[in-house]
């Protein structure tokens, strides 16, 4: 169908298609830099991996180097409409220097400010709490070691100054977002102990100023993980009210949850609470495993929440999955464009008409149109934005797909 034919069948609706395409070009989502090399990260040294991290696959033509993974990057972007982000972990330092986690300054990501200037994107940033001989017993920050925290504390501290310069050098707040996988394989007699030290820990880590118009902080909840299955002492009830009471951003990982728990229903319950919310994008299957995502109702739920309930203006959106199964920059590409076309699909909702029959319990006007709605044609304005950006679709992404991965398969 003609995109013309589309835009009158929306208008039908009272649904102005130009609009919508329009504030698709607004909304950036943060790409994760860990999928490029399966969570390996860039840091000169050997060892421990503590943390429960793990990426699965041997798909060939994992990036090895930064260089490597900014030109993957920039082929990825080159298949997403519009302008985006990047998301960047502290262990993805380039630089020749070999600093510990506790050392690190914003010149050891230097390379990576430059090369976001000069693709015109911006930064957001993560401390690296895993990975590391200090977090092999699972503990960080809520480690009952005080040398173990303060190390952890130290670090957190750096990323903040690093994520707050990389902010002022772009001229756009970075998010720095903090995730520990603190937690204990079985169950704990002393919850409250091990909460009240990562309470202390954030509250040291944060307690420097920052700029929130370089900076944003932010913390990140998880059900459970590898090795941490009976508590994990960062839930989502303990920083849902650190965030309140602090004043910093929530951030909702769509895997960290129960698998039955519907994430976009949170949304407009924290939104009652917080200036703004940091969003991750993903898939778990049966567990927190990061599966690339789908434009599946779990998304579609997600991208309908922040439209209707008006959070596009108040939410940080990223995505968080790794597959080393397929090819990473094809992840890359087909996971963020599933989140655009979740969020073109609910720009292009007759929110209006469904609100109002809402609002008067029409609930068989809501159903109908809902279920009308699905049959209409949203792939042709998808068509429409896409070769306005002048990105490829259908068996033209296809085969851009399959080239690059042939050029990147040779990578020992």
């Amino acid at each position: 169908m003609s995109y013309e034919t589309a835009k009158a069948a929306f208008a039908e609706w009272g649904v102005d298609t130009e609009a919508a395409l329009d504030r698709m070009k607004t909304i950036p989502i943060s790409m994760h830099c860990w999928q490029g090399d399966d969570v390996v990260g860039f840091e000169q040294k050997t060892g421990a991996s503590g943390g429960g991290i793990q990426a699965t696959g041997n798909h060939p033509g994992r990036a090895r180097t930064p260089d490597e993974l900014r030109a993957d990057l920039e082929f990825a972007y080159s298949m997403i409409p519009g302008k985006h982000r990047l998301n960047l972990h502290a262990m993805y330092l380039d630089t020749d220097a070999n600093p510990d986690r506790d050392e690190i300054e914003f010149q050891h990501f230097a390379p990576w400010v430059d090369w976001a200037k000069d693709q015109g994107i911006g930064l957001d940033f993560n401390p690296t709490f895993f990975a590391h001989a200090k977090a092999d017993d699972n503990l960080t920050l809520s480690h009952p070691d005080e040398g173990i925290r303060d190390f952890w504390i130290e670090h957190g501290k750096r990323s903040r100054d690093i994520a707050a310069q990389m902010g002022a050098a772009l001229g756009s707040a970075c998010v720095n977002n903090i995730w520990v996988p603190d937690g204990y394989k079985d169950t704990p007699i002393d919850r409250m102990s091990a909460r009240a030290r990562l309470e202390a820990s954030l509250d040291a880590m944060l307690a420097p100023a920052q700029d929130k118009a370089q900076m944003l902080d932010a913390v990140e909840s998880k059900l459970f993980g590898i090795g941490v299955e009976a508590c994990t002492v960062g839930s989502h009830e303990f920083y849902m009210g650190y965030a309140i009471r602090k004043g910093t951003l929530l951030c909702l990982d769509m895997g960290h949850f129960h698998p039955t728990e519907n994430v976009a229903d949170k949304l407009s319950s924290v939104a009652l609470s917080l200036d703004e919310i940091l969003l991750h994008v993903s898939r778990p299957m049966r567990w927190d495993s990061d599966h690339v995502i789908l434009l599946n109702d779990d998304t579609l739920q997600m991208a309908q929440e922040l439209v209707s309930a008006d959070l596009l203006g108040r939410t940080h959106i990223g995505l968080d999955f790794f597959d080393a199964t397929i090819s990473r920059t094809a992840a890359w590409v087909i996971g963020t464009r599933n989140m655009q076309k979740a969020l073109l699909r609910a720009l292009l909702m007759p929110l209006d008409t469904l609100k109002s029959a809402e609002g008067t319990l029409d609930f068989t006007t809501r159903m109908a149109v809902t279920e009308e709605f699905k049959d209409m044609p949203f792939g042709s304005i998808w068509d429409e934005f896409s070769a306005r950006e002048n990105v490829p679709n259908g068996r033209t992404l296809l085969n851009e797909l399959n080239r690059y991965q042939d050029k990147v398969s040779g990578r020992a």
